[in-house]
């Protein structure tokens, strides 16, 4: 069965080139396009499609608060179309912020290096968020335990009496809840660490905030993150990012000498190299040249990360599709590092983790909400 995808913008041109190029996929269709938000909420709620293309400025109903209202009524995966201008940026974070699951360029050229790319790009990152409905619709079942219904009391006119009574009346019978696993307690390893390094992609900002936000201004080691982002979307990001945490976040610059309790974001478009050696460790920004994928690549910083600081380095891979990442981590577990990788359930796209998990490199598979406390348990400040 075909992934079923709803196209939102107010330009009847973006909506018929998004629809040409989804239904050009055999595996995708499009079932009904809208042309502002408020107009995408009620299509929502009627046609119950897989996916949403979202663009965020509209007329009527903007696309962040189409998202936000439509994740109230009827969760859906959403794709967002956004400007790479700073502006564009700080709406599609607060896109993601409502509960957009991912974004892309609105010019197709600055999607990929060549139009058939940006097409299929474009069309798996659709098939990719479909995976996701399933989690997002999953019913929440009562935790309740299989035992007999108790009795209730209500008034019943009473067809004898001719006036009010008080009679039971058996409740229906509740179906039993999947039993609850109890919670993993978590126990740290005892190894000694000097760096945190975190990689992800699709669905990485809104998991980074939710990690970084728990952590103590005192936090002990530096921090370096690489995020696939645009070039300008990164600035933005690591003010947003400083502006909810207790620890400083910023745009890694050329030269910057890692501090604790900072966190360092690779800039978009470059990559960021780690040198020198623990306790007077600095980032170098390249650029990497054509022949990187990814610009910034987790594997580079990883890969660097792992000649610098060695066995000392607690490292994670989250959300994001592809394999970038899995190079890195393995270097960095030759030398003794630890790895983990966040687990399926709370991955928007299961591609980066799951290759770091399926080569044997991560030693734990965390859910998302419970990252920053297994940090906090392994560095013993928990």
């Amino acid at each position: 069965m075909a992934v079923k995808v709803l196209v939102v913008d107010d330009s009847s041109f973006f909506r018929r080139r998004v629809s040409e190029i989804i239904n050009a996929d055999p595996r995708l269709e499009v079932i009904g396009s809208a042309v502002n938000g408020k107009e995408a909420v009620e299509l929502t709620s009627k046609l119950q499609p897989d996916v949403i293309t979202m663009d965020i400025e509209m007329p009527v109903m903007d696309g962040i608060t189409a998202v936000r209202e439509i994740m109230q009524r009827t969760p859906t995966p959403i794709l967002m179309f956004s400007s790479l201008t700073h502006e564009g940026a700080k709406a599609t974070l607060d896109a993601l912020d409502a509960g957009a699951l991912d974004f892309l360029p609105k010019k197709f050229e600055d999607i990929a290096r060549n139009r058939d790319e940006a097409v299929s790009l474009l069309q798996k990152r659709v098939g990719e968020l479909a995976r996701k409905r399933l989690f997002m619709r999953r019913p929440v079942r009562p935790a309740v335990t299989p035992t007999a219904a108790p009795a209730l009391e209500r008034d019943v006119r009473s067809p004898l009496a001719g006036r009010t009574g008080t009679t039971s009346v058996a409740a229906p019978a509740r179906p039993a809840a999947r039993p609850v696993k109890p919670a993993v307690r978590f126990k740290a390893s005892g190894k000694k660490y000097q760096l945190m390094a975190i990689g992800t992609s699709t669905g990485g900002p809104v998991a980074l905030q939710k990690i970084l936000t728990q952590l103590p201004a005192n936090f002990p080691y530096p921090i370096v993150l690489i995020q696939h982002m645009p070039a300008t979307f990164t600035a933005a990001f690591a003010s947003r990012l400083n502006n909810l945490c207790k620890i400083g976040v910023k745009e890694a610059a050329d030269g910057d000498t890692l501090k604790p309790g900072m966190a360092y974001l690779a800039p978009g478009g470059q990559q960021m190299m780690l040198e020198g050696r623990p306790g007077a460790a600095r980032i170098r920004i390249i650029d990497g040249g054509d022949r990187m994928n990814y610009k910034p690549c987790v594997d580079v910083t990883f890969g660097s990360a792992a000649k610098v600081y060695h066995d000392k380095v607690l490292s994670m891979v989250l959300t994001g599709m592809g394999a970038d990442g899995r190079e890195g981590a393995r270097m960095l577990k030759t030398n003794g590092s630890t790895i983990w990788a966040q687990d399926e359930e709370s991955c928007v796209v299961y591609g980066m983790p799951q290759a770091v998990a399926k080569a044997g490199i991560s030693s734990e598979d965390l859910p998302l909400d419970r990252i920053a406390e297994r940090i906090l348990v392994e560095i013993g400040m928990a």
